[in-house]
């Protein structure tokens, strides 16, 4: 190392202020650029110290742990451990750390300590702790971590004159030990290993912290709560059961209003039109498909206000973590948890959410899941047959059953998911996961207008779709179940003697044995296009398979009759696992590069479906 030049690392948590630090020390002194081999952004400069001496500092990409789970993370795993090509390894460390957030900071100090370069930590960020009411002994924290820690304000340049004092006289004369010894020192961790540094980084913040401050003091109180082993999961799961009893219960008169004006609608216009095609394509086709699907948006409203509020309030990202218990038991970590949750919106983005796993095993893992979990699409299927087939009855002070038995579906799609995850991590997938690290942010009370806005887009997302694929949809199917006019002599429902009465009894040859009727053979094909479409069909084909009851009952009164009850316990169980639409398909086929595993999806979800529908249908009909 020469007597005049330091070559720095700047190292830390994402957010920690350190590219500020970064500006604050090097000002126009500075260059960007790539990593030779790998497109990621790469930032050096230099400055001087009081003292006249030139330091050289790399600006590496901000990581929780030298165990990346990112492309731009591995870059600074191997500048440290000088394995990047084309990058010569630091002499020393510049730690920075966020003083709000100690105990998630100093965990990777603590790593980064482990690697035995001379190392000094900027404690950044120190006015927000002190707007916080968090007050922290420095010397104390410089003890107990054995470095010295400078406090500084990066943006405001605050520290920097103290900082600038102190790396010569703390770094500059320390010997540095081989490069080799220091990548020879580091492997992967096992998660004992990081529950070790992660209990130390706790115990030196509680030593270090004089004053916490009231809201993250409130946020301690209720995580040794809504965290703790046994209440934790007990809380998650009770508010996913108010979150199902809440849609059938608080859904139910708008879901009324809606339907009412669904059936007013179809019988002005059979009144005010001649009887013929274009009464019946309004009618029968528009109104009986898409309303039969419009019916049901206060429900997915109502499932999403839910969604919004423990998001915004920082609960979800706790549910995360409890989870990541569970999902460890088959060989995955709480990073899948979140793109496990978007797919209950859409499997789509959940998919691609998936790219933020690093362990291609567990993101390959994770994306043949993700239909497994109930997504919004479902939701009409599940709470038309609900509201058909289960009574509107109490089974417990403010536990209805309706809303007891959606909650049971949507726990089987996670414990399905879970199920096959295992069954992958043993076989096809097999390979070892990775610890799980996630900061917890302290709770704050949602923002309505955020939520609202929230609100507000997906009712936009679900209209767009009934008013763009699933009309589409329904067009095509009026059109398949009125052609061919029947013949002369038909003695049966007009749509029997058409393409689609024709294509439903063909496939009602491979359905028939699970207990499906032809009607639900013909719905499950545009279905495909989308989950929800199923719904929108047999409304559709009901509408012109009866008299006029059909157009005057709505389509849960249809099906009560229509159907038994073993072939409606039957279609929920197929729902469960219901192949996914096209569109996810063709994600799943992007986010893969390859069309192996989309078709393998489809090809484990359909035996999945039919195997589990088939068995509900024969032991429903055995106990009825």
């Amino acid at each position: 190392m020469s007597a005049a030049t330091l070559r720095l690392a700047l190292v830390g948590v994402p957010n920690c202020g350190k590219s500020a630090l970064f500006n604050a020390l090097t000002g126009t002194r500075q260059k960007t650029g790539n990593y030779p081999g790998v497109t990621v952004e790469r930032r050096w400069g230099h400055f001087v110290t009081g003292d006249g001496r030139q330091i050289d500092v790399v600006d590496l990409p901000g990581t929780y742990s030298l165990d990346p789970a990112s492309p731009d993370q591995e870059v600074t795993r191997d500048v440290l451990l000088g394995r990047q090509a084309g990058e010569s390894s630091p002499d020393a460390i510049l730690c920075v750390v966020d003083a709000t957030n100690l105990r998630v900071h100093l965990r990777f100090a603590l790593e980064l300590k482990q690697l035995g370069y001379p190392i000094i930590v900027a404690l950044n960020m120190m006015d927000l702790a002190r707007h916080h009411g968090i007050e922290i002994d420095v010397e104390r924290l410089a003890r107990e971590l054995g470095a010295p820690v400078v406090p500084t304000v990066a943006v405001r340049r605050s520290g920097l004159e103290e900082l600038l004092r102190r790396l010569p006289s703390e770094l500059f004369d320390i010997a540095v030990r081989p490069t080799a010894a220091i990548d020879a020192g580091h492997k992967p961790r096992s998660v004992e290993d990081v529950r070790a540094l992660q209990e130390e980084a706790r115990r030196i913040a509680r030593a270090a912290l004089v004053h916490e401050g009231a809201s993250f003091r409130l946020t301690k109180a209720i995580d040794e709560v809504v965290l703790h082993r046994v209440a934790g999961p007990i809380i998650l799961f009770g508010l996913l059961f108010l979150m199902f009893q809440a849609v059938f219960a608080w859904a139910e008169v708008p879901m009324d209003w809606i339907d009412s004006g669904v059936v007013w609608l179809q019988a002005a216009t059979v009144s005010a039109l001649p009887e013929g095609w274009l009464a019946s394509l309004i009618s029968d086709g528009v109104l009986a498909g898409v309303g039969s699907v419009i019916v049901f948006l206060p429900q997915i409203l109502i499932l999403f206000a839910f969604v919004l509020v423990l998001e915004q309030s920082g609960y979800m990202v706790r549910a995360a973590f409890l989870m990541d218990r569970l999902m460890a038991g088959v060989g995955l970590n709480g990073r899948a948890f979140i793109p496990l949750l978007s797919s209950f919106a859409c499997a789509i983005p959940g998919i691609m959410a998936a790219r933020a796993i690093d362990t291609p095993r567990d993101r390959l893992t994770t994306i043949l899941i993700a239909p497994l979990m109930t997504c919004s699409a479902r939701l009409p299927v599940y709470t038309l047959i609900i509201a058909a087939f289960i009574p509107n009855t109490t089974v417990g002070p403010g536990i209805g059953l309706q809303g007891l038995v959606m909650f049971g579906l949507y726990l089987a799609g996670i414990v399905s998911a879970l199920g096959v995850a295992a069954v992958l991590k043993l076989t096809v997938t097999r390979g070892l996961s990775q610890p799980f690290l996630m900061e917890l942010p302290k709770y704050q009370i949602p923002v309505l207008r955020d939520v609202a806005l929230g609100l507000v887009d997906r009712a936009r997302i679900f209209l767009r779709r009934a008013g763009t694929i699933i009309l589409i949809s329904m067009l095509v199917i009026w059109v398949l179940a009125s052609f061919p006019p029947p013949p002369p002599d038909a003695t049966e429902a007009a749509i029997r003697y058409s393409f689609a009465g024709t294509i439903g009894r063909a496939l009602n040859v491979v359905f028939a044995p699970i207990g499906f009727t032809w009607e639900i053979s013909i719905a499950l094909i545009p279905g495909l296009a989308a989950r929800e479409v199923a719904v929108a069909a047999l409304g559709t084909v009901y509408a012109l398979s009866g008299s006029e009851d059909a157009v005057v009952d709505s389509l849960v009164a249809t099906l009560q009759g229509a159907w038994s009850l073993p072939t409606a316990l039957a279609f929920l169980a197929w729902y469960v696992f219901a192949p996914q639409c096209l569109s996810t398909l063709a994600v799943a086929k992007r986010e893969t590069n390859s069309w192996r595993w989309p078709l393998f999806m489809f090809g484990y979800l359909f035996a999945l479906a039919y195997i589990a529908a088939g068995a509900t249908y024969w032991i429903a009909k055995f106990v009825t």
